[in-house]
């Protein structure tokens, strides 16, 4: 009988989330045919049924029907995980669903169940998962199942707030840091979006800041994105109010005042802009 999978949530959603992938059951589907479903990542925060399973991982596994059957375990660093009946079971290197079958395969054969419904949940996930902090949607540990580009994991994590900078901090376990900007990740080459691999870190920073004052229409604190000039700075804070005028314009940049202004010239991080008002 085919058997349903399903990898616990962790908590964790990139804008290109989706829904709970979870399979059908059918009384009436052979063991075969369900090994040969094709079954594919989960699009959101829930590890899909391709996780595979390693050392510290924790999963529970059931017998539809059958309470008496259910175990929770820690899968141990040998790769075994005690099941009532079978013993000593290796789970490591395997999905959800090899194992649920290889499983089901043991009871049926030992003469314990006929025709028993396996199900392998994910409880925690410790063996194969990426981190991803800072000032993205749902920071938290992401399991991987398959190899997966950075933008992905971004993606599945809900994209970078808009008080995180314009780039993103790579720390792969194995090679050197990279800073790779949010602009190359959603529309570079595929040398700017690299695969990630479990135990890699992904950082977004808080954004630098600017400031604007004085005779602007929503004068404030913003977070500076690249290639942004003073006018264009101006027009971030509202626009000028009607007695504001951008030939009075101030700027102090680390606590020095600049001597002369260019409004095509870029904001640096910490400026502060203050726009005086117009001469009658």
């Amino acid at each position: 009988m085919r058997r349903t999978v399903v990898g616990l949530a962790i908590g964790v959603s990139l804008a290109l989330c989706g829904s709970t992938a979870v399979s059908a059951q059918s009384a009436g589907a052979t063991r075969s045919q369900a090994a040969a479903d094709p079954v594919g990542p989960a699009a959101d925060d829930t590890a899909s049924q391709n996780y595979i399973l390693g050392a510290a991982d924790v999963i529970e596994v059931s017998v539809l029907g059958r309470p008496d059957f259910t175990t929770k375990g820690r899968i141990g660093e040998d790769g075994t995980i005690r099941v009532p009946y079978l013993g000593s079971v290796t789970a490591s290197n395997k999905t959800t669903v090899q194992l649920a079958d290889e499983l089901g395969k043991a009871l049926e054969s030992g003469g314990y169940f006929s025709h028993p419904i396996v199900k392998v949940d994910v409880s925690s996930y410790a063996s194969r998962y990426v981190t991803v902090l800072g000032n993205v949607g749902s920071p938290g540990l992401i399991p991987v199942d398959r190899a997966y580009r950075l933008s992905e994991i971004v993606a599945r994590v809900g994209g970078v707030k808009e008080t995180g900078a314009d780039y993103v901090v790579f720390r792969p376990r194995v090679g050197a840091e990279r800073h790779i900007t949010v602009q190359a990740l959603a529309t570079g080459d595929l040398k700017d979006d690299p695969y990630v691999s479990p135990g890699d870190k992904i950082y977004s920073p808080d954004a630098d800041l600017f400031y604007v004052s004085g005779q602007v229409k929503a004068p404030g604190a913003f977070p500076l994105r690249a290639n942004v000039t003073l006018r264009m700075a101006i027009s971030r804070a509202g626009g000028l109010t009607e007695s504001g005028s951008d030939k009075s314009v101030t700027v102090t940049r680390a606590g020095q005042k600049l001597p002369h202004v260019d409004l095509d010239s870029k904001v640096m991080p910490g400026d502060i802009l203050l726009i005086g008002e117009r001469l009658f």
